[in-house]
């Protein structure tokens, strides 16, 4: 239903529709009761649900129909929903408030017939002329409140009008008033500005009678000039009205030589609207949930929430949490159901609808968002896979190991049947004596304990765990009833803290005796602190009010009160806020200027009094002026703004100024009396300006400075320069300047370049005659610097003949953060330093960080200027230069001045988290200091929390130094998200946080190795690890397993299940650069290898072979090169071809077998290729042979190892396997081309070891070789073989390695188990 203007006696419609599958019943209130259709006659329910009321009945007693009606829907044992509110009014009895007057209006005037009734009955007003309807058009408008405005009158608009009120029954008119239109009257009439409104569109009727056509304008201030048009002569409407446009308007007309103006304020009302709707919801008992109800408008909105039609009553399981949103505290059954989120104002009301469905708990909760429904079964997928296994036990051993106040810690043991890993717990609690439970999730799998917060201290609980397995819930515990602690008795918060301004620099407080608290009150703690400072005083009061003094003026202080007793400091009041009383200005305004525009004018400029001295709203400034230096009459100027004209000044003479400012307690100090001289005759503008005397440039690489002298003839005004340049001509580029200026740097120009450059005056006669110039730019080696600037005076202007002596005495004295004052002294002036002239000084300041900064300028005409808006703790130079009409001065010596530290503007930034290396439970954390510092950073804070929505003082804190970048964090639990925040400090305060970086600890890791050795046993150890966190590490898959034993070859036991695997990176390149030319740091990679082969060497243990394998991530493909015997090398050409040498390895060279051409065509994919760093060179150790004759040493010492009964393969054949089968190809050394060997480890010749041992592990951060390189032709790939450890120290070096599952692990033995067979089959054969 919507808002409905009734007619008495007439009927009368609400609309009301509800649509649903199952039926519906619509019942109607009225002012919030239900009406009794049956018992009313004259209202009835229509088949759709709308009400009906077939007669109005209204009367000046008896208003039976008017009132707000809602409509209400309901679908039994489901719920119910309310419909917006609609006020119903009925139209009062047709009667006109005043009489439309005769009027006389000139030809081509405007004129208004007011036609005054109540505001419901303007709608049915309209308008007759000599007894017909007037024709309404631009010019002839009715406004909104009913009366009837005629512009540009003619004498077609003269004759009898009369105001008729027609559709409330019989029509009832005004008595007819005459519209004359003349030649003309000496009449004036006054203005009326009215202000009406609809929701889209507003009118302001601004009339005026005058004897002549006015002219009419509108001043708009706070708000937009769009969509404005004045319609009907004067009146003011705006279309698609806004918010933003509420403000101040004021019309304004005028007319012979008359101006009036009249102002009136509008406001506009916004109808509620929403932002966020709340969200049908599926729960499960127990769990907590929070319907969002975001909405705006204005004036303020009333929002409630209702729940199948009844409104819902905050308690402690209700709460309206964020303003307006609605959480709901352990479910039950009772709370399914509909919710409504209301929001109302003056404008209107709305309402949103969410349905709430509890289910089942061994139903899986879905993920899309219902939609409203009749069943709670229509829209629950029922669960892919039947769970029709064995679920948990109750968990064992539930206990409470911590208890406190507000907090108790459960732990428990792991059920006796868990039938399954994985296993999940969730704690059921209730408050005792209550039936409403609430559910807190462990926070991972495994975990077993939890502790439950925001308890209330002393009060009884009952505690149950419930184990989760795939299969669902499982037994629930016994239940467990423990009582939180008695909390401590301190004070409650002091009542009824009242803080009232006695003056403008105190306040008195006053507060009652707290009502909670066990023991006396022994003393009270008052905390103060200034609005925007961080930083909170306190001083200690006995009684119950307190008055505080030495506050600054009209000053905002936040205040609150602590009571302390027997067991220390209670809880705080809320801050009280309150502003001191205003005063005069302390302190007049700053930098007063002044300007001789001519001879009878003088422009004067101001800045407001520094900040913290105006002490209180500035209502205005008062600026006198006086001739002469002596005392003499002074004339008093106000204005409001930061400048002032005087003019109808005498020539040649000197006006002293002088400016303060106001608040409403009065006018505070005065500048120093400021003297300028008028002009003795003006200057002459008959005639265009002269040619400049003189034109300098000093090319540099991107700029060319320019300098310039005025025109000899200074008796012609000049209001400005133009300067043009361009490469070759002169017109591409044109800067305008000021006529005060005589020097300009222009930037952003190309090195090397010719460029052309013209400079020429100007005034309102026109342009003068130009003086050329030109200069080519420095090439781009050149350092870009301004040598005249290092060793002169920068933008010096010419100097006259007769130069002015530039100031001297120079000082910057800092005042603030941003604030330095320069002051001097001026020779050329008398002994008691007053100007009496119309000099002025031109002040410059900059800073050397960045190196590049440009100047900034200012004027006065004082011997001081405040420079503001400045950098904090920022070293800034300044100097001086004096002007006197046209001659000026060099610039003044030097004075520099260090703004004072401020708090960091800015986080600090760069901010990385990673894992230290073998500890998964520490993590090192790096940043770098904030941009904007804003003095010496003097420490950090490190906030950490695994919510990173969580309150600021619930994040766990680290303070640093200050010149440290790096921090250490221990003790974090494995598998679990951390953000992180850093903080900085100076002497002035904490700086803003930097933004959370978030960050996942590591899981706990296995690995596993296989070791075959002569006595054909099989060792499968495995051991715990930690690993680098990556984020893409989960679920990665075991590797296939690849054994080589001398000329054995192996298949793979399963089958890959894509076809197409992705291929893995690889660090060894197609060709191998040079050694040569290899960087040492490319070397270092090995070295840490080559001291462990050196350590196992020495140990004399069993050598072994390690072969690293890569994975990804997504997909974990492992795949290997084969390990070549050393006494054949297979090739498919007479002579062997050495590879390159940064590859051969052990003392021997690898080569890959070769592969059908079908795989050798393959293409590679592009990440394989991609992704190919070059591979580091084996450091070459000190046994490595380097002559012909240690080459034939080596040959024979291989040939004497070798097996006489090993025969080479002579093919290949494919394997079906996407991992490709390999043979062991023989090793021929060709006797025309002796290799040259480097190795990096010990020279046991590989068919000497007794025995193979292959790890089959993922190494995180280790590129290693892959499928898609093994099928080119390439550089083999390197084998390291170092003797082998112990046991222990295996366990040491693999600690880095991949996650298994326990069923992955049961797979990858059974796989093994075959392989045993397979292995001791062959052994023995």
């Amino acid at each position: 239903p919507v808002d409905t203007l009734a007619v008495r006696g007439l009927p009368a419609v609400l609309n009301c529709s509800a649509a649903s599958n199952a039926l519906v019943r619509v019942e109607w209130k009225k002012d919030g009761t239900f009406l009794n259709l049956v018992a009313d006659d004259r209202k009835r329910q229509l088949a759709d649900g709308s009400l009906l009321i077939s007669t109005v009945v209204h009367s000046k007693h008896n208003k039976p129909d008017e009132g707000v009606y809602q409509c209400v829907a309901t679908i039994d044992n489901l719920g119910t929903i309310s419909s917006r509110t609609a006020r119903l009014t009925v139209a009062g009895l047709p009667r006109f408030l005043s009489q439309p007057e005769g009027v006389s209006v000139r030809m081509g005037g405007t004129e208004m017939l007011s036609c005054e009734v109540t505001e419901e009955l303007v709608p049915f007003t309209r308008w007759e002329r000599d007894g017909r309807p007037v024709e309404l058009d631009g010019r002839v408008i009715q406004l909104p409140s009913g009366a009837l405005v005629i512009s540009n009158a003619s004498q077609s608009d003269a004759g009898l009008y009369r105001c008729t009120i027609d559709g409330l029954g019989p029509a009832k008119s005004t008595e007819e008033a005459e519209l004359q239109v003349s030649a003309g009257t000496d009449r004036h009439g006054v203005g009326v500005l009215e202000v009406a409104g609809v929701p889209e569109n507003a009118e302001r009727k601004c009339h005026f009678n005058t004897s002549s056509s006015p002219h009419i304008s509108f001043f708009l201030f706070f708000s937009s000039r769009e969509r404005f048009a004045v319609i009907g002569g004067g009146s003011l409407q705006i279309v698609n009205l806004t918010e933003e446009d509420a403000g101040i308007y004021a019309c304004q007309t005028d007319s012979d030589n008359m101006t009036s103006e009249i102002q009136a304020e509008l406001t506009v009302h916004v109808p509620p609207r929403f932002l966020t709707r709340p969200s049908n919801t599926y729960a499960q008992e127990s769990m907590d949930i929070i319907f969002e109800c975001d909405v705006t408008g204005s004036p303020p909105l009333t929002v409630k929430w209702m729940k199948d039609g009844d409104t819902v009553i905050p308690s402690d399981y209700f709460r309206i949490v964020k303003q307006h949103n609605l959480q709901v505290l352990g479910l039950v059954k009772s709370d399914e159901g509909f919710y409504q989120c209301l929001a109302e104002n003056e404008a209107g009301n709305v309402q949103a609808s969410a349905q709430l469905i509890i289910l089942d708990l061994d139903v899986a909760l879905p993920s899309a968002v219902p939609s409203l429904t009749d069943a709670t079964t229509d829209h629950v997928a029922s669960s892919p896979a039947q769970r029709n296994g064995p679920t948990p036990s109750a968990p064992r051993d539930v206990v409470a190991s911590l208890v406190s106040t507000r907090f108790i810690k459960l732990t428990w043991r792991l059920p006796a049947e868990p039938h399954g890993e994985n296993i999940s717990y969730s704690v059921f609690y209730s408050l005792e004596g209550t039936n409403r439970e609430r559910v807190e999730n462990t926070s991972g799998p495994g975990e077993m304990q939890v502790t439950i917060q925001n308890l209330a201290p002393d009060t009884k609980y009952t505690f149950r765990v419930v184990a989760s397995n795939a299969n669902g819930p499982g037994e629930s515990s016994t239940p467990l009833t423990v009582a939180t602690q008695l909390e401590v008795q301190v004070p409650g918060p002091a009542p009824n803290l009242q803080v009232v301004s006695v003056s403008t620099a105190s306040v008195t407080l006053s507060w009652e005796r707290p009502s909670t608290g066990n023991g006396e009150i022994q003393t009270y703690r008052l905390f103060y602190s200034e609005k925007g400072q961080d930083s909170e005083q306190d001083m200690e009061v006995t009684g119950l009010s307190y008055t505080m003094t030495g506050l600054k003026k009209f000053t905002e202080y936040s205040f609150r009160v602590v009571a302390y007793n027997k067991h220390g400091p209670g809880v705080s009041t809320e801050d009280v806020v309150v502003r001191t009383l205003s005063d005069v200005p302390s302190a007049p305004p700053q930098n007063l200027t002044l300007e001789v525009l001519n001879s009878t004018s003088i422009m004067v400029h101001w800045q407001p009094p520094p900040p913290g001295t105006l002490n209180g709203e500035l209502t205005g400034y008062k600026l006198r002026y006086r001739k002469g230096l002596r005392r003499a009459d002074a004339i008093e100027i106000s204005t409001t703004q930061l400048f002032q004209l005087i003019d109808g000044l005498e020539k040649g003479k000197v006006y002293t100024v002088r400016v303060s400012a106001s608040t409403v307690n009065g006018t505070g100090p005065t500048t120093e009396w400021i003297a300028a001289e008028t002009f003795e005759n003006d200057l002459d503008e008959s005639q265009v300006p002269g040619v400049p005397s003189s034109l300098h440039v000093r090319p540099l690489v991107n700029r060319i400075v320019v300098s310039w002298t005025p025109p000899e003839n200074q008796d012609i005004l000049v209001r400005g320069y133009k300067i043009g340049y361009g490469i070759g001509s002169p017109h591409a580029h044109t800067v305008t300047l000021d006529y005060k200026q005589r020097f300009y740097s222009i930037d952003d120009l190309d090195p090397s370049s010719h460029y052309v450059i013209t400079l020429k005056a100007f005034n309102n006669m026109g342009e003068g005659i130009p003086i050329y110039n030109s200069a080519t730019t420095r090439p781009q080696s050149d350092p870009d610097i301004d040598f005249y600037e290092l060793f002169n005076n920068p933008y010096t202007p010419a100097p006259d003949p007769t130069p002015m002596l530039p100031p001297v005495g120079v000082q910057a004295t800092v005042l603030s953060q941003d604030t330095v004052k320069v002051s001097w002294a001026d020779n050329s002036l008398a002994k008691n330093q007053k100007i009496t002239d119309s000099r002025y000084y031109t002040i410059r300041w900059k800073t050397n960080i960045p190196a590049n900064t440009k100047y900034k300028m200012a004027n006065t005409t004082s011997l001081f200027h405040t420079v503001t808006a400045l950098k904090p703790n920022t070293l800034y130079e300044f100097s001086v230069m004096v002007t006197k009409s046209r001659r000026s001065s060099t610039w003044s010596m030097t004075a520099h001045g260090t703004t004072f530290e401020s708090v960091p503007s800015s986080a600090p930034k760069d901010v990385t988290v990673i894992s230290k290396e073998g500890s998964p439970r520490i993590i090192n954390i790096n940043w770098q200091p904030p941009t904007e510092a804003n003095g010496k950073i003097t420490g950090y804070i490190i906030y950490y929390s695994t919510d990173v929505n969580a309150e600021v003082h619930d994040w766990v804190v680290e303070p640093v130094v200050g010149n440290r970048l790096t921090h250490q964090i221990q003790g974090l639990t494995l598998d679990t998200t951390y953000y992180f925040k850093i903080q900085a400090r100076n002497s002035k305060g904490m700086g803003p946080m930097s933004d959370a970086v978030q960050f996942r600890t590591p899981k706990g890791k296995y690995m596993i190795f296989v070791k075959y050795n002569k006595n054909k046993i099989f060792n499968i150890q495995s051991s715990t690890g930690s690993h680098k966190y990556k984020s893409s590490s989960k679920d990665l898959k075991p590797p296939d397993l690849w054994i080589h034993h001398e000329r054995l070859e192996l298949k793979p036991m399963d089958k890959s299940p894509d076809p197409n695997p992705v291929m893995t990176e690889t660090p060894i390149p197609r060709t191998a650069p040079d050694p040569a030319a290899e960087p040492s740091h490319q070397r270092r990679g090995l070295e840490g290898e080559e001291s462990v082969s050196t350590l196992a060497g020495r140990r004399g243990v069993r050598p072994k072979v390690m072969m690293p394998f890569d994975s990804q991530p997504s997909q974990p493909v492992i795949s290997a090169h084969p390990i070549h015997s050393l006494d054949h090398l297979h090739h498919h050409h007479h002579h062997y071809h050495l590879p390159p040498r940064g590859y051969l390895h052990h003392q021997i060279g690898l080569r890959a077998p070769a592969t059908p051409s079908t795989l050798s065509d393959r293409p590679p994919s592009a990440e394989s290729v991609r992704s190919q760093p070059p591979a580091p060179e084996p450091p070459v150790a000190p046994s490595q042979p380097s002559t012909t004759a240690e080459l034939q040493k080596t040959e024979a010492l291989i040939k004497e190892e070798e097996p006489p009964s090993i025969n080479p393969p002579t093919a290949h054949v494919r394997p079906t396997h996407p991992l490709k089968s390999f043979a062991v190809p023989a090793i021929t050394v060709s006797a025309h081309n002796p290799p040259t060997y480097e190795t990096a480890l010990p020279s046991t010749p590989l068919l000497a070891q007794p025995g193979l041992m292959f790890v089959c592990v993922s190494v995180p951060g280790v590129k290693m070789a892959s499928i898609g390189t093994l099928n080119r032709v390439r550089a083999p790939m390197a084998v390291t073989v170092p003797s082998a450890p112990d046991q222990s120290e295996t366990s040491k070096m693999l600690e880095v390695v991949s996650t298994y599952e326990t069923d992955e692990l049961s797979e990858e033995m059974a796989h093994l188990e075959g392989l045993m067979k397979d292995l001791n089959a062959i052994t023995t054969g």
